[in-house]
Order: C-alpha cells, then sequence, then structure tokens
C-alpha cells in the first residue's frame, strides 16, 4: 500500500484470480517446516491466540499482543499515529487517492479487551469517511547481516464482501527508514507490502516496490509480487497469518512471502539490478497496519465507497510480531533455485515463483506437499533445469484430478518464458479425486542445456483441474 503508489492498483488488477473452489475449504495449507509448525489452523486458535513462541534459531525482536482494557488506544511506545489525509509535506490523500481521513480516536483505532487491536472505518452524516493508520515508533526492522528477519501478524480482514464492502482497502505493509521525514523517496527507499486487499475479496496480494516510478527495474507503479487466496475460511470470515521473511542467508538474497505458513511468492535480488535492490533494502524499515477507503487499488475492482458500502467493519489484528535469526539455522527453508537435474523428480512445490497455485499436503507416495488450485491460466516457474548434452524428448509429471465431468484441460512445458511455444502437453481430466495419482507421459521436443522451466496450465472451462506432485523428463 504505497505512499504514492496507490494507483498501481490499477496495473496489479491484471494478477487477481478467481476464488478457490469448494474442495480448497478442506485443505489444511500450514507449512510444516520450521516457523510454519508454530502456527495452528483458524478453525483451532482463538481470536486472541498468543504469538507462536519463537523456533530455534530464532530471537523475537518485536511483539505487540494488543492487550489492553477495551476501548484504549494502542501502546504509544510501539505506535504512533499518522492522522489527517498526508504526511506533512507528503502527497495528498496518502499519495493514493483514497478518501478517508485518518484519526486517533479510538472510535477508529482501539483495543477490543480481549487481545485484539480493531482498526474501524466510520462514515459520518455527511458521508465523511474515517479511519485508522498507525505505524511503529521503530524504523530499524532488518535482517543481521547474512541472517533473516521475518515480520508477520495474524488478521481478520474486515468481515464484509459484495457491494458493502465496496471501498475497502486494509493493509499491513513496510515502507523504508528514509521515507521516514522524506516523504518524497518513494519508491527507491523499498516498500514491502506483506498484505493488501480490496472489495472484500478472498485475495491476498503481497508485492515490494523499489527502483523508479513510473516504470522502472520494479514495474511501477504495479511494483513485484503475487497474490494467493485463503483456505478453510475466507480472509474476511476468519483469522489468517500474514508473513514476510527477508533473507540474507542465501545467495541471491531473498524476500519471501506467505499465507498460513505457505511460501507463495518470492522475489530475489537478482530480479532488479544491484543498485536498485540495495537502495531499497540497505536500510531498516517500519510497519504499518491500517485500513484505507477507495483509492486506486479498489479503484480497479470497482471503486471506492458509495452509499451502499456498509462503514463500521473494523480489521481486526491478533498481534504484530517480528523474529530475526543471527545465521543460516532455524526458520523456514526457501525453495531450491537453480543447479535442478531434469532427470530427477523436480517437486512441484519447489517453485521459484508461480501464480494462481496453492502448495499442499499430499498423501502420494513420498508424502510432502503437491500443487493445487490450479485452473485456466495458472503457472509455475522452476529455474536453472539442466538437461545436459543429450537431448529430453520425454516429460513426465504426476498429477491427480478432481475435476467435475467434462471439466479437463494441458499441463503445458514452456522454456525460458511463460509466453513461449510449449515444447510439449499433454491432457488431463478427472483421475478418481484430487489426490488419486498417475504419472502421465508427454513427448516433446529435444532440450539440451540449461532451462528455466515453466509449468503452464490451460483448459476451456474456469474450473480447477489438476493437482500436481513432481514432475521430470527423460531421453
Amino acid at each position: 500500500m504505497s505512499e504514492p503508489s496507490g494507483t498501481s492498483a490499477g496495473i496489479r488488477a491484471g494478477t487477481h484470480r478467481r476464488r478457490r473452489s469448494v474442495r480448497r475449504a478442506l485443505v489444511a495449507v500450514l507449512g510444516t517446516l520450521g516457523l510454519a509448525a508454530a502456527a495452528a489452523t483458524v478453525a483451532t486458535l482463538p481470536a486472541n491466540a498468543s504469538a507462536p513462541t519463537p523456533p530455534s534459531g530464532w530471537s523475537q525482536v518485536f511483539l505487540d499482543d494488543f492487550n489492553g482494557s477495551a476501548g484504549s488506544g494502542v501502546n504509544t511506545a510501539n505506535w504512533l499515529y499518522d492522522t489527517g489525509t498526508s504526511y506533512p509535506g507528503g502527497a495528498g490523500n496518502w499519495g493514493t487517492g483514497e478518501v478517508e481521513s485518518m484519526t486517533s480516536s479510538t472510535s477508529n483505532v482501539s483495543l477490543d479487551g480481549n487481545g485484539n487491536l480493531l482498526i474501524t472505518p466510520r462514515r459520518d452524516a455527511s458521508g465523511h469517511w474515517t479511519s485508522g493508520r498507525i505505524e511503529t515508533n521503530r524504523t530499524d526492522f532488518q535482517p543481521p547481516a547474512g541472517g533473516k528477519l521475518r515480520v508477520q501478524a495474524r488478521i481478520q480482514m474486515p468481515n464484509v464482501t459484495g457491494a458493502a464492502a465496496k471501498g475497502y482497502w486494509p493493509a499491513f505493509w513496510m515502507l523504508g527508514s528514509p521515507f521516514r521525514g522524506n516523504y518524497q523517496n518513494w519508491p527507491g527507499v523499498g516498500e514491502l507490502d506483506i498484505m493488501e486487499n480490496v472489495q472484500g475479496l478472498n485475495t491476498d496480494w503481497s508485492t515490494m516496490h523499489c527502483g523508479t516510478s513510473p516504470g522502472g527495474p520494479c514495474n511501477e507503479t504495479s511494483g513485484i509480487g503475487g497474490s494467493t487466496s485463503c483456505a478453510g475460511t475466507t480472509c474476511q470470515a476468519g483469522f489468517h497469518t500474514y508473513a514476510m521473511e527477508w533473507d540474507k542467508s542465501t545467495s541471491p538474497e531473498q524476500i519471501r512471502f506467505y499465507l498460513d505458513g505457505v511460501n507463495f511468492e518470492t522475489i530475489k535480488s537478482t530480479q532488479v539490478d544491484a543498485t536498485t535492490w540495495a537502495n531499497a533494502t540497505n536500510h531498516g524499515y517500519f510497519i504499518i497496519l491500517n485500513v484505507a477507503m477507495g483509492g486506486g487499488f479498489p479503484g480497479a475492482f470497482g471503486g471506492g465507497p458509495d452509499s451502499g458500502t456498509e462503514p463500521g467493519h473494523p480489521m481486526v489484528v491478533d498481534y504484530v510480531q517480528v523474529l530475526q535469526s543471527s545465521g543460516g539455522g532455524g526458520g523456514t527453508t526457501p525453495p531450491p533455485s537453480g543447479n535442478r537435474d531434469a532427470y530427477s523428480p523436480v517437486q512441484a512445490e519447489s517453485y521459484d515463483s508461480q501464480s494462481g497455485v496453492n502448495a499442499e499436503a499430499t498423501t502420494d507416495s513420498g508424502g510432502g506437499q503437491d500443487i493445487g488450485s490450479i485452473a485456466n491460466g495458472d503457472w509455475a516457474l522452476y529455474k536453472g533445469v539442466n538437461f545436459g548434452s543429450t537431448a529430453a524428448k520425454q516429460f513426465y509429471a504426476r498429477v491427480a484430478s478432481g475435476a467435475a465431468g467434462g471439466v479437463s484441460g494441458l499441463v503445458e512445458v514452456r522454456l525460458d518464458s511463460r509466453t513461449s511455444t510449449p515444447v510439449g502437453s499433454f491432457a488431463l481430466a478427472n483421475t478418481g479425486g484430487w489426490q488419486s495419482w498417475r504419472t502421465v507421459p508427454a513427448n516433446i521436443s529435444a532440450v539440451t542445456g540449461t532451462h528455466d522451466v515453466y509449468l503452464t496450465f490451460t483448459s476451456g472451462q474456469p474450473a480447477d483441474f489438476v493437482n500436481v506432485n513432481w514432475f521430470d523428463f527423460g531421453h
């Protein structure tokens, strides 16, 4: 939710995808490694769950559990209030076109007495909107040299959908510390949007902003990022954990976004030039929580608030926690990147980037995870697959489908670009269930050397049609 970038939402609109099918309500999406193991499903956690104990190798550097009496304000030792419609001397309407005025009133920002923070948009009799925006006093959140930083919060988005949610824009995000007091150096100083949502959609957007605007190496004002959907309960109907892990222990450096412990988007320093990355990351960050009304992002999905928009639905925040790890131990394990052997199984959940897919537990032999929720237009990228000097001519994929009758699609292999002509593909319909697995072969054009491999998915119907556990190649 960038200060001057809200209009970027019009470009980001292209990343929005369908709601997940009903079958996804049965999928537990918690990861099984490191920090993800410390979480629990929203169905089993109370609204005032305590923040998880840091796992081995991690230390806690910030926590607000929002404990306090009902109707009281936030702890000002941790947070400061942003008020009005801009930073002093900064862009009007917070630079995004949003229409509310931010206040420090407990009618907009308060504790509920049950361990939660409420940020509540209100509309007065004249039709004017007020809401709340708070940011940490601290601006020094960054990984130690060679270590990791994890910033996470357990949040229920405003529980309003449809026409009544028009204009709602809740967010949990971070800005680079050089922005404070300057307000003119965005996006070069960096922005990390851990969670953004608009219009009551069951979608979580995560984005990094950097470089110059418009355009530049980070595609501003859109930024670099992806989206996914909340499973089990919608983002509005229940609590989910939204997290960002900034990892300086790996090369290239990575920023990973998670929903309920599942990594759905990874941004690497090699995606931009070294100067752009350094300008965005060689400093600390501060954390922001807010609910905007209107602006560019909601505008990309139908517009700002109108007479049908219902005021009074809060974003509910159970806790905000910051952890750090000083070395390679502890925490989640980043997916492999490069140096993959084309002739050994490539685990589908080890993607470097994706659009539209979810990692989930599998009952296939060997256990682990597969990727699902796959429908027309979705894709996953696997970098650095080495085919060697003897041409591969076969493709094999371990797949399953519980698609309805008449629903089928193509699993395609593309090299180095997801818009290149497929080198091979196969068609798949119902296999007997979403965990009823079979290995399907396909002929491909001869491939040698090292390539980035895209799995792309094409169907004439909008419904999900395939899960993928692993794939490999053969001569």
